[in-house]
């Protein structure tokens, strides 16, 4: 029995690898598509995704011209302020340094078309008077 053990266990890992794989390859194509490279992460596929698709939109909406990374970063925050709750800080821009500390889960750092920006999620604590 111990033989079948192993063998369904290593078939399992196997299965598995596959399935990363594919799953690897459909986001590499899904940010190919949407011209974004991740920098550094410790969030979700599916908050980061959300990020990146937010991010293509409404740069689409600003067209050809000038980035505003203001409104960038201000829609980016808004929309995972109201989605996530609070506490999101997004920077935005083509050259800057950070330091920053962050929620586990709550970090992203990516590069669309040839903006780079930085979404972070912070613990909210009530003062206590």
């Amino acid at each position: 029995m111990e033989k079948a053990e192993l063998e369904l266990e290593r078939r399992t890992n196997f299965l598995n690898s596959l399935i990363l794989k594919k799953k690897s390859v459909e986001e590499k194509q899904q940010h190919e598509h949407l011209n974004v490279r991740v920098r550094a992460s410790d969030m979700s596929f599916s908050l980061q995704n959300h990020a990146f698709k937010c991010a293509r939109d409404n740069l689409d909406v600003m067209g050809c011209g000038k980035i505003d990374s203001k409104r960038l970063a201000l829609a980016l925050k808004k929309e995972f302020d109201s989605t996530y709750g609070p506490a999101w800080h997004c920077i935005v821009g083509t050259s800057f340094g950070s330091y920053v500390t962050h929620s586990i889960g709550g970090f992203l750092y990516f590069s669309i078309d040839k903006v780079y920006v930085l979404l972070f999620r912070t613990v909210v604590e009530p003062l206590d008077h």
